[in-house]
């Protein structure tokens, strides 16, 4: 009887034991087969992504042929208008050019005619044409030269402008010049009067003595300024008071001409 009951025991237990291990296969295998389904989904994401950026760069591909077609035939078609335009115009060129010629060969056959139909005035035909040719050479002469002589004349007015122009800008410079000494001599006559009236207002002796010397370098650099400008020394330059003394300065000899603006001989 025990022993039946242990040969129970051991079959459920191995039964048991069955079953965790079909339990354990069971994972295993459900594992294994979501694995390969998750790897199977990889592989198929992967080649799907692959498939879509080979379908984008053969897109783009196909995108810049059709742009390159659709250049080349613009490029085809403006080249076919340039030859176009250009085939017109020459021919165009060679009809003006038959109709010239025809014009010119319908004029000689009516002169070639008419020379025929008067033999008489084959002299005079020759001097007609001599006359004109005589006519033609002289004109072109006369014209060559009434142009030499107006280019040169166009040369010598323009030459002559340029000389006023250069005149009046020398003229208005001198003026400049003469005003802007004109203007220092003035200054320079009005430092000697303030100083004249320093001197005379002085209180000590010392304050005079180096005004004095003050009024006599003013009243030199005076008399340069006014020598340069051409003008006469103001009146206390002229005067050279001092201390209720006059001082003369002897005036120099003359020697430039009276039409010198620069000339102090005033």
């Amino acid at each position: 009887m025990s022993e039946q009951k242990e040969s129970s025991v051991l079959f459920s237990l191995k039964e048991l034991m069955n079953l965790e291990e079909d339990r354990i296969r069971g994972e295993e295998d459900a594992k294994a087969a979501r694995t390969a389904a998750e790897e199977e989904a990889r592989r198929q994401a992967e080649r799907a992504a692959r498939e879509a950026e080979q379908a984008r760069i053969r897109a783009e591909e196909e995108r810049r042929r059709a742009e390159e077609l659709r250049g080349r035939e613009e490029a085809a078609k403006l080249e076919a208008i340039r030859i176009a335009e250009v085939e017109k115009a020459r021919l165009e060129a060679e009809q003006h050019a038959r109709m010239a010629a025809m014009a010119s060969q319908q004029q000689h056959q009516i002169q070639i005619e008419t020379i025929r139909k008067d033999e008489g005035k084959k002299k005079l035909r020759n001097i007609l044409i001599g006359t004109v040719v005589a006519v033609l050479a002289v004109g072109t002469g006369v014209g060559l030269v009434i142009r030499d002589q107006g280019i040169k004349q166009d040369e010598k007015d323009r030459q002559a402008k340029l000389e006023d122009e250069k005149k009046d800008k020398e003229k208005k410079d001198l003026e400049k010049q003469i005003a802007d000494l004109k203007q220092k001599a003035l200054e320079a006559d009005q430092k000697v009067s303030g100083l004249e009236t320093a001197v005379s207002n002085a209180k000590t002796q010392a304050e005079k003595d180096r005004l004095q010397g003050d009024l006599d370098k003013a009243r030199a650099d005076a008399a340069e300024a006014n020598k340069a400008a051409g003008t006469r020394p103001g009146a206390g330059q002229r005067a050279g008071k001092t201390d209720g003394e006059t001082k003369s300065t002897p005036k120099a000899a003359c020697n430039c001409k009276s039409t010198d603006p620069l000339c102090d001989c005033l």
